[in-house]
């Protein structure tokens, strides 16, 4: 079963989030925060990562960079409620593979997520 990293520092969201993957037969884990997710990376493995981009601490665009230094081949999924066309710009640019605006629809989650674990073959080695 692939698992979801979910980093956003909103609870609500991130309960909202992982009852919507688990009903959905994804596993998931949940952080407040890029530090705590970045910790969870050195000893689990991830199939995807949803992040929000303004968080306190490490954005997720200094998560995603982060992630691309260290060329963790991580499909990373970006659901923000910034509207910034710049920011999600730079986020595709240096390896998001989605932006999704917040609200989402469980489809469009759904079918990014599908997408980015396909396209890492997280689905296949399982």
């Amino acid at each position: 079963m692939p698992t979801v990293a979910i980093v956003d520092d909103d609870e609500a969201v991130r309960e909202a989030l992982g009852d919507l993957l688990m009903v959905s037969g994804l596993a998931c884990e949940c952080f407040e925060g890029a530090a705590e997710f970045l910790a969870a990376l050195r000893v689990r493995q991830f199939d995807c990562l949803v992040t929000d981009i303004r968080m306190p601490g490490m954005s997720g665009i200094d998560l995603i960079e982060r992630l691309r230094d260290e060329r963790a081949e991580l499909p990373v999924i970006v659901l923000s409620s910034v509207l910034d066309e710049a920011t999600r710009s730079h986020a595709l640019a240096i390896g998001a593979q989605a932006w999704l605006t917040k609200p989402v629809t469980d489809e469009h989650l759904l079918g990014a997520l599908a997408q980015a674990i396909a396209s890492s073959g997280s689905s296949s080695k399982r």
